[in-house]
């Protein structure tokens, strides 16, 4: 089981950058794929990057090659760097641990983080 928090959210500029973080506390974070979504205010939550439990790399179209996903696993920690911010990126975004074996459990989400990029 997994506690996941989310920081690092607030308001940028459009072009700027933020980095978010995600800390899980618990046990076993290192067989967990891990990933980010986002739901924008009228919007389904879709997912925007995923990175698994060998480090391969997943980005949506929307935020291929603006956005890295990172892990650190003796930290329990993933990262989002997201760079080149636009309004389209503004939505409470979550950081989200699943156990890829058990279908019908060990999912965690956290309670998200609110990026909003205006001018």
């Amino acid at each position: 089981q997994l506690n996941l928090v989310e920081s690092g959210g607030g308001l940028v500029q459009p072009g700027g950058s933020l980095r978010l973080s995600c800390e899980a506390t618990g046990d076993l974070f290192a067989v967990y794929t891990m990933s980010w979504h986002r739901q924008g205010f009228g919007k389904e939550r879709e997912l925007v990057a995923r990175i698994t439990t060998s480090s391969v790399t997943n980005y949506s179209d929307a935020v291929k090659g603006r956005f890295t996903i990172t892990r650190d696993n003796a930290k329990k920690t993933v990262w989002l760097q997201m760079d080149s911010l636009t309004p389209e990126d503004t939505a409470v975004y979550y950081c989200h641990a699943d156990y890829l074996p058990s279908p019908d459990g060990y999912k965690y989400w956290g309670q998200g983080t609110q990026v909003t990029v205006s001018s």
